[in-house]
């Protein structure tokens, strides 16, 4: 005790300070160095193009499996790190897709596949786009070139995979449930067998509130697992658009970690309790405990993660493997129950400047050249439908200072960023969080803004319940434009938007029209801009327009001064006729094509080869434009005048089909036998990754597909109908 009576008197005070919030074990974890930035690997030519790897990967080609590396040393696993680091940027270079991300955690992947044993130990991937380490290590090498294509490997964690993903992945903010779920079963089927769940979860995801209702569930009911904080400050996609929160990451959580990996009087003051505490014999735990938690709440007042019932441990290096691997061993071998957070600090594209050097870290790329890391890109077409959007918004918001923008973290793929460069003050990031998204933009427009909330369509299912209960119901004029409609390409199941019709088609008030092209986009926005009476959306797919000579050859456009550069506000719930057949034809000679969206083109073409195929048959086409309100006049007009109307959409069953055909039952279209209808929608299937003409050729939605069903409905051959 004497010792004691000779330390400071503010840890005496500790000493003597009652407490019932201790850690039940006290982790011993030693460090070899103090970094507060990241190492960075060293590599061939590190000063500039042309860049390459190691001609030889003698280490990795020994790991068939993650056993292949148990008996590995620490200079093994460097070593075996670097030769990853390449394969993953030689194989992604021929295939394209979630380069950066994968990039950052290669000495992650190789030391938690080194200490834990998996696939008995769960490890959970959050949006799993960073998981081409973990495939590689994971005897999936040899099917790489396959990423991301019809029938190879998916670009994301997935369960009938691989017993190695544990967890199937794609959104966010899912892996602490998910390792809290496996946790909870490995102590109840088999209380005193091994119990190790791994969650490894970046700054974005982890602003995602389903992951904080984990850590408070975790916390309280005290599951054994290990959440890693894979903090690398890339929230948003592209981080550093402008915005009303400046050009850092969105989130205020990141920023606090940022500033406490900068701070030289915590980590100077941790390394000091850390070497007292040290002194003590090991029965005097309560006194290093003390000392461990002030150091942390001197500089931050309690970390948020410790009041949610986790232990901290960090910050750390993680390209460091001489301390990641000692304290990932460490938290493996203790017999404690108290879920850990283990906060590691990662350098998104490490290894390779062309990634290091990106904006966007080179998050998802196309084939590129590994020597200088330039993207191979096709010839210039027409401009994207994303860009098409934000430029309406923008040359709105020009005349509107109502007119505001919300991302949930996805500024480059919505097209905010465009919106942001013109009006960061107007342009909002709430990060990974599309509840809260949904919910301010409601206030916004109550308040008399005019919020735009521009997220994928996939995504916005996680804000269902916000758009019914905080929209929907009250009527308030929110804009919401749904990008990625439809079957996505390459990104796979998880993020399709092929439910967005049939989710928000049943919720009172909602408008919600679909673009045929650019210059319907162009015009849907602006309705949307005007329309004050409620809600509305305006949902359209990845990919461009089609431009100039095909809007007027195919379409019927008349652009005397080309594409318009801005658009016309439409009436609501009108649609359009856009093809009437030259042919003067009975009714029972005369079919109607009635597209809702970008499936006008596939109907168009096909239209023109029926007529070619069939002389005896006049075909016209129209679009629908709006779901709802749906134009029944229009509707009426077709069921009188064909005997054949085929409905065609990007959407599963339920959409738009099922809105016109009850519809038509309703009014007794259907009733005398006269009229034959068939919806033809995405079939009740998840589509893999693949080139999005592929995905539809599967989904029977190309203009074949409909030209069959057509000639099969007026008995001109005999052909299936793609189920």
């Amino acid at each position: 005790m004497k010792f004691v009576n000779a330390l400071p008197t503010l840890l005496l005070t500790l000493l003597l300070t009652p407490t019932t919030s201790f850690l039940p074990y006290s982790p011993t974890i030693t460090t070899t160095t103090t970094k507060t930035t990241p190492t960075t690997t060293k590599l061939n030519n590190n000063a500039g193009p042309p860049y390459g790897g190691p001609v030889r990967k003698p280490m990795l080609d020994r790991v068939k499996s993650p056993d292949d590396m148990k008996g590995m040393s620490i200079q093994d696993l460097k070593q075996l790190s670097e030769e990853l680091r390449w394969e993953v940027i030689e194989q992604v270079s021929k295939t394209g897709g979630h380069l950066g991300s994968s990039l950052g955690v290669i000495e992650m992947t190789v030391a938690l596949h080194h200490v834990f044993s998996t696939p008995e130990d769960k490890i959970v991937w959050d949006v799993a786009h960073q998981c081409y380490p973990h495939k590689i290590l994971t005897g999936r090498r040899d099917r790489m070139n396959t990423l991301r294509q019809m029938g190879g490997l998916s670009g994301f964690c997935k369960m009938k995979e691989s017993p190695y993903d544990a967890f199937g992945a794609g959104h966010s903010s899912t892996s602490i449930s998910a390792i809290q779920g496996y946790s909870i079963a490995k102590s109840q089927l088999n209380p005193t067998g091994r119990n190790n769940c791994i969650a490894v979860i970046g700054d974005g995801a982890i602003t995602g509130g389903m992951a904080y209702e984990a850590m408070n569930s975790a916390g309280y009911l005290k599951n054994r697992m290990i959440v890693i904080l894979n903090d690398n400050g890339q929230v948003s996609l592209p981080t550093g658009t402008a915005s009303a929160g400046g050009t850092g990451p969105a989130s205020e959580l990141s920023a606090a970690t940022s500033r406490l990996l900068v701070s030289k009087q915590f980590q100077d003051f941790r390394s000091v309790a850390k070497g007292v505490s040290g002194l003590f014999p090991e029965n005097v735990q309560e006194f290093n405990k003390k000392i461990d938690e002030y150091a942390r709440g001197i500089v931050s007042g309690g970390t948020l993660f410790e009041e949610l019932g986790f232990y901290y441990v960090g910050p750390l290096d993680g390209h460091d493997l001489d301390n990641f691997v000692p304290i990932l061993s460490k938290l493996r071998d203790s017999p404690s129950n108290k879920p850990v957070l283990l906060h590691v600090k990662t350098n998104k594209g490490n290894g390779y400047p062309p990634a290091e050097n990106a904006s966007d870290k080179m998050h998802g790329v196309a084939k590129f050249d590994v020597a200088t890391g330039i993207q191979k890109k096709g010839p210039k077409g027409p401009p994207s439908l994303t860009s098409v959007f934000a430029n309406e918004l923008c040359n709105i918001a020009s005349t509107d200072k109502r007119v505001v923008g919300i991302t949930a973290a996805m500024p480059g793929g919505t097209g905010m960023d465009i919106f942001g460069r013109r009006f960061p003050d107007r342009t909002y990031d709430v990060g990974i969080a599309e509840q809260h998204a949904v919910t301010m933009a409601a206030a916004m427009a109550a308040e008399g803004l005019k919020p735009f909330v521009c997220i994928y369509s996939t995504f916005l299912q996680r804000g269902f319940d916000q758009v019914v209960h905080d929209v929907a119901i009250q009527n308030l004029p929110v804009r919401l434009i749904l990008d990625r409609a439809g079957l996505v390409g390459n990104d796979g199941p998880t993020h399709h938007g092929a439910y967005d019709l049939s989710y928000l088609g049943c919720i009172p008030n909602l408008t919600i029209c679909g673009p045929s092209d650019e210059v319907e986009l162009k015009n849907m926005i602006q309705t949307a801009a005007s329309h004050d009476d409620g809600p509305i959306v305006v949902r359209y797919p990845r990919g461009a327009g089609y431009g100039e000579d095909k809007l007027k050859t195919l379409f019927g456009y008349d652009l005397p001064d080309g594409v318009p550069e801005k658009g016309e506000t439409l009436e609501i719930g009108k649609g359009r006729v856009v093809r009437t057949s030259m042919r003067s034809l009975p009714r029972s000679k005369s079919v109607a094509v009635l597209s809702f969206g970008t499936r006008l083109h596939e109907s168009l073409v096909a239209a023109a080869e029926i007529e070619e195929a069939a002389p005896d048959l006049s075909v016209t086409v129209a679009d629908a434009r709006f779901m709802k309100p749906l134009d029944v006049d229009l509707v009426r007009s077709l069921a009188s005048t064909h005997s054949v109307i085929v409905t065609v959409e990007e959407n599963s069953i339920g959409g738009f089909g099922d809105s016109v055909l009850h519809f038509l039952s309703l009014e007794g279209l259907l009733d005398n036998g006269e009229l034959r209808f068939r919806p033809m929608v995405l079939p009740d299937a998840y589509f893999e990754a693949g080139p999005q003409f592929e995905q539809y050729e599967q989904a029977g939605l190309n203009a074949k597909h409909i030209k069959g069903t057509i000639l099969r409905l007026t008995e001109k051959i005999a052909v299936p109908i793609a189920v």
